[in-house]
């Protein structure tokens, strides 16, 4: 089955569907393809409990309807997933899911792309053809767990931070997490709540603030530079938590939100592991080295200790380049955009990307309002080359 279709988004999570209100706010047609039973699975399927939005809700509104003001102002997991309901039902977005995208790739001779697609319940291709393609699968797409020696042999238990709810069933239990971005720290803050015996794995600088220093410094932009709001940031942080180093935390020479920018982690903020490290419930260990036979993990510094469970919290990776056949339109070996932001989410031959630039909901908003106007003003231009060129054979006509 061939499907006709202006505009075909890739992706069903906050980018997809964000891009889809703006086009829908143009009366542009489009269809958003998901490999999953729901729209934002991420959210959905694979968030622990205690998460919320690590920003302000100020800095998290998707275009043309924000959050409640009932809401708190870091909003739980399951309010944003209720927002999200919400904003699919306001703008009429359409989404077929179940849809696994096997194969897009750009036909020079038609200039159309052709999107392969599987509907996994009724286990048939469709092929969609459509004049402009948009990624929003994101960087948050397949969990990535390190290659580490030994990790087939190891004992005990181990799981990607996707797959963690909370830490009832480890009370008691050797519990090591590996990863000092947000969800390692909060995933360790809460293991250690219920009761397991939590260890890190820190293994590079991680910057490490309060939501309310994040909301400080993410509202002083509007009026200073990066720098600035940087001193000012590790200033609030070396004066809330002292120097770490000593516990295993070491900050970055490169400002957070400058680091951010860049490319680099975003930085960390604290639910309150910080604390818990520095009273020793909270181990802090360097890189592992190996895993010996049985439950033994060794580290870089020589130590080691016996786990019964390893979480990872070791982020995920993009998949563009396996089902993407013309990638490097906007894409690298790697999955990623070629080119910085801001200009980032085009590419060549009327190909998008939304929701890759790690500038969370914020950067997603911003990525989508730019593909929206970028495709209108494209079809605007369409509709007006017929009349022009009526009126060129027109004055043509009359000269003869």
């Amino acid at each position: 089955m061939e499907i006709e279709m202006p505009v075909v988004i890739v992706g069903a999570g906050p980018a997809g569907l964000a891009t889809s209100a703006c086009l829908n706010k143009f009366s542009i047609p489009n269809i958003v393809l998901e490999k999953d039973d729901c729209h934002a699975s991420l959210w959905r399927k694979r968030a622990y409990d205690r998460v919320k939005l690590h920003l302000a809700k100020e800095f998290c509104n998707l275009p043309h309807m924000p959050l409640s003001s009932d809401l708190s102002k870091f909003v739980p997991r399951v309010d944003f997933l209720r927002y999200l309901d919400d904003y699919v039902i306001n703008f009429k977005i359409s989404i077929r899911y179940n849809r696994y995208v096997n194969d897009a790739s750009f036909d020079v001779n038609s200039g159309k792309w052709r999107v392969i697609v599987k509907d996994n319940i009724l286990n048939v291709d469709e092929i969609y053809v459509a004049n402009y393609l948009v990624v929003a699968t994101g960087e948050n797409c397949d969990a990535y767990i390190p290659m580490i020696n030994g990790l087939e042999n190891f004992e005990g238990e181990y799981l990607h931070c996707s797959k963690y709810l909370n830490g009832r069933p480890w009370y008691d239990k050797n519990v090591l997490v590996v990863g000092s971005g947000n969800s390692g720290m909060e995933i360790a803050y809460d293991l250690s709540t219920w009761g397991a015996n939590t260890s890190m794995v820190i293994r590079s600088p991680v910057h490490y603030f309060t939501k309310e220093m994040v909301y400080v410094g993410m509202s002083l932009l509007k009026y200073i530079s990066i720098n600035k709001v940087d001193k000012l940031m590790l200033a609030m942080s070396k004066l809330k938590y002292g120097d770490m180093s000593k516990y295993g935390l070491v900050r970055p020479k490169v400002g957070p939100l400058a680091l951010k920018l860049s490319g680099g982690h975003t930085p960390t903020i604290d639910v309150g592991c910080i604390k818990k490290i520095k009273k020793g419930k909270v181990k802090v260990y360097p890189a592992i080295a190996n895993i010996k036979k049985g439950k033994i993990i060794e580290f870089e510094d020589g130590k080691s200790g016996e786990f019964d469970v390893i979480v990872f919290a070791t982020g995920y990776k993009t998949n563009v380049q396996n089902w993407l056949k013309d990638y490097k339109e906007l894409f690298n070996e790697n999955g990623m955009q070629k080119t910085c932001f801001p200009n980032h989410w085009k590419g060549g031959n009327r190909i998008y990307c939304a929701g890759f630039a790690k500038n969370g909901l914020q950067g997603i908003a911003s990525d989508a309002k730019k593909i929206a106007d970028d495709i209108c003003s494209f079809t605007i231009n369409a509709r007006k080359q017929p009349a022009a060129a009526e009126t060129n054979a027109q004055i043509k006509s009359l000269d003869e």
